[in-house]
């Protein structure tokens, strides 16, 4: 059984705002019911820009309620422009903390409030619930933290707690960590330099030790269905295929997964 704070108990057992607000000045959702998952939040803003209402639908965990529940509560007075600086770290730690594999709860609030946000202004969304979580302690994503070892030239899992605070509160992610610094490390491949049969075989070995399984741990799939020079045409299945989030889907996390393993040319399609 997880261990909860008796914050989390409370939100869940009795949760706030609960439900939608006829009219309201902005709605943001993030997750979706096939991923087992999905946020609804609906903000009623004054001439001023102040929060005056919040109220959440959720489908979900005990910590996707109480989640949602303290994030209403958290953001009712707020105007929107403070609204938009709190983080699911403030949300999670709000609950009194939450177990690591339940983080993505959190992640879940802090997208639906980014995605309501940009609805107020009229801009478009831009959130990405797919993009894993290598350390959940300083919620350090996989791109964030490849992205600060290339720049930074991080050599070791010591150099990455150092600079970058990623897996330096439980440890639990030092291994991960670790097969980062070996991925940068690897020699890249021209896509040039490889027969296409070679290619395939290259790509569809990434996908299945790499992609694949991330993807059906959430009901999703993917299929390799051709390879022309550096384009690789892909097919997302199951819930990938219905999920707002796909294209950030392919451009963040399939693309930079291939990009990472075997070459920088690539480009991922979608068929």
């Amino acid at each position: 059984m997880w261990d909860y704070s008796d914050k989390v108990m409370e939100h869940y057992r009795n949760p706030k705002n609960v439900g939608s607000i006829e009219n309201a000045d902005a709605i943001g959702e993030a997750g979706s019911l096939a991923c087992g998952d999905m946020l609804k939040l609906f903000l009623k803003v004054d001439k001023d820009g102040i929060i005056q209402d919040a109220k959440f639908q959720t489908f979900g965990c005990g910590s996707a309620v109480a989640s949602s529940s303290v994030l209403t509560e958290m953001i009712i007075g707020l105007h929107i422009d403070e609204a938009k600086k709190i983080t699911n770290k403030q949300i999670a730690d709000e609950l009194g903390g939450l177990p690591p594999e339940k983080m993505h709860c959190s992640v879940m609030g802090h997208e639906a409030l980014e995605a309501a946000i940009a609805d107020y202004y009229g801009e478009e969304v831009n959130v990405c619930s797919e993009e894993k979580i290598i350390c959940t302690c300083a919620f350090k994503t996989e791109n964030e933290l490849l992205k600060e070892i290339k720049e930074k030239g991080l050599k070791s899992v010591e150099d990455v707690v150092a600079e970058t605070g990623a897996g330096g509160g439980c440890g639990r992610c030092h291994g991960a960590i670790s097969n980062l610094l070996k991925q940068v490390d690897k020699p890249k491949i021209e896509m040039a330099a490889m027969s296409k049969t070679q290619q395939i075989i290259k790509i569809n070995n990434v996908i299945e030790r790499f992609i694949a399984d991330e993807l059906r741990k959430d009901g999703g799939d993917i299929e390799l269905v051709d390879v022309e020079d550096s384009k690789v045409y892909v097919k997302l299945r199951g819930a990938c295929a219905s999920c707002k989030n796909a294209m950030v889907t392919l451009k963040y996390f399939v693309e930079n997964t291939l990009r990472d393993h075997i070459s920088p040319d690539i480009e991922v399609v979608e068929v």
